[in-house]
């Protein structure tokens, strides 16, 4: 039996990691200042984000529709097909959780009735059931042959597995030493190699890591799309996901990469939060305060083709006159030389040491 305990989060995680969520702890800060000045602008984000992520991590499990028909079953459009069913299902799941987040838990119930809400419309047989019988995840080769990459806990062990998971998560959250950027993807995988349904299972764990972000005090996922991300590069996903689980049985698995893989992918939807604001709020501007605006706006650093495949409309000669100028005047620093070079606004005391 695996043994489901994240003490280990305190003094065995490489620190490159812990950096990083001492990064994206920052950019959170950024973002809250930020989101009470511009409140029109971060619900066009919102209503974006929420289409995305029906659709991304749909798309994963290789359910998908018209884009406009999932943007009609957001807004209340009732589903026709079976695919369109269990978008359908997902939306009510995911529209639960960005209004209700406050007065949710992560505990049983709280997943049975997502599972319910998610296979009701299609599989009403099963909704918000632990499965009865012993599922596998299959692979299948280039020439069409299956193999069977990872075995889940069998059905009668999925109860007391699931009782375990969740009582270690409630004992990794009060712990003031491990992070809960670092305890999410612990508690995911852990779920993902239990498999606790016939069906849904993957779809069930990024709408849980949604809840557990909400809960950590992340809304991001309200205004980007995570599942978007994680649809975008999914063949990294599963890759972190493959090496994570190995020997996940023998208690001798490694959660780094998995956890890597989720840190890296809510950095990139805080990046891209930071450019879609940039993009929506800066469109009347002049050439040149739009690249200035990108520069002294950004909360990550960005690099001279950062700028221009999100201003393809403005020349490299102007970018680079701005660039020149802004350096001039000590508004921002240069990271790095040469191709690897990206600018970074300069704070107060940045200023202060030049």
């Amino acid at each position: 039996m695996h043994r489901y305990d994240y003490s280990f989060i305190k003094n065995s995680v490489p620190g490159n990691i812990v950096g990083l969520t001492d990064i994206i702890s920052d950019l959170r800060t950024k973002e809250e200042f930020r989101k009470l000045q511009y409140r029109e602008t971060f619900e066009i984000l919102r209503r974006k984000a929420m289409v995305e992520s029906v659709k991304g991590s749909n798309a994963i499990e290789g359910i998908v529709t018209t884009d406009a028909r999932i943007k009609d079953i957001v807004e209340g459009s009732k589903p026709i097909t079976h695919d369109e069913m269990e978008i359908s299902g997902y939306k009510d799941v995911l529209n639960l959780i960005h209004t209700e987040h406050e007065n949710l838990d992560m505990d049983e119930a709280t997943i049975l009735s997502f599972h319910r809400m998610l296979t009701g419309q299609t599989d009403p047989r099963t909704a918000g059931k632990y499965k009865t019988s012993n599922n596998y995840i299959m692979e299948i080769g280039a020439d069409g042959s299956r193999h069977v990459r990872f075995k889940p806990v069998p059905a009668n062990r999925v109860n007391s597995d699931m009782e375990q998971l969740l009582l270690a998560y409630y004992e990794g959250r009060q712990d003031p030493e491990i992070s809960p950027l670092l305890l999410i993807p612990c508690f995911v995988l852990d779920f993902l190699c239990i498999h606790p349904f016939l069906d849904g299972n993957g779809r069930i764990s990024r709408l849980l890591t949604v809840l557990l972000l909400y809960l950590s005090g992340y809304d991001i996922v309200r205004y980007v799309s995570y599942e978007g991300w994680i649809n975008k590069y999914k063949d990294s996903y599963y890759e972190a996901l493959k090496t994570s689980s190995d020997k996940w049985h023998e208690n001798e698995n490694d959660y780094v990469p998995f956890i890597m893989n989720f840190l890296q992918v809510l950095y990139k939807c805080f990046k891209d939060l930071d450019e879609s604001f940039t993009d929506i709020s800066l469109k009347k501007a002049k050439k040149s305060e739009r690249v200035e605006s990108i520069l002294m706006g950004s909360i990550v650093p960005v690099s001279k083709q950062d700028i221009l495949a999100r201003l393809p409309d403005i020349s490299v000669k102007t970018v680079e006159l701005v660039l020149g100028k802004m350096l001039k005047e000590k508004k921002i620093k240069k990271i790095g030389t040469y191709k690897d070079a990206r600018y970074m606004k300069n704070t107060d005391s940045d200023r202060r040491k030049i």
